[in-house]
């Protein structure tokens, strides 16, 4: 992440906005990225209903953990509010978890059950 601005003589904080949007937007790749990542080991873990959205919160929450540690837990140098780290993006990536989540679900977890059932059935027949 790169620095925002310095600090003047009355210490009041100077943002650069080419900085700023730099920030933000790594801020979103990786919440992307998590998302997507953690949509998949959701779905081959087998999470299901509620388990999966907890998963999803858990990991967003251990992100803007990171995210503030990355900054130093200096979150004025870097952004404008402490929202953009603990906040944005979060539901945006919901999407790309929940599409990432049923996808290897359906294609693994399912795929195993219905096999199952369809070797029971030729057991019983």
């Amino acid at each position: 992440m790169a620095a925002t601005g310095g600090v003047s003589t009355d210490d009041i904080p100077i943002l650069q906005a080419e900085n700023l949007t730099s920030n933000v937007k790594s801020v979103h790749y990786s919440r992307t990225f998590l998302s997507i990542i953690g949509g998949v080991v959701a779905g081959i873990w087998g999470f299901t209903g509620l388990t999966g959205f907890v998963f999803y919160f858990l990991i967003m929450m251990v992100a803007s953990i990171g995210l503030l540690a990355k900054s130093k837990f200096s979150v004025q140098t870097y952004f404008d509010s402490w929202t953009r780290i603990s906040i944005e993006g979060v539901f945006g990536g919901l999407m790309s978890f929940v599409l990432f989540w049923t996808y290897p679900f359906s294609s693994i977890i399912y795929k195993q059950s219905c096999s199952y059932s369809i070797s029971v059935l030729h057991v019983l027949v």
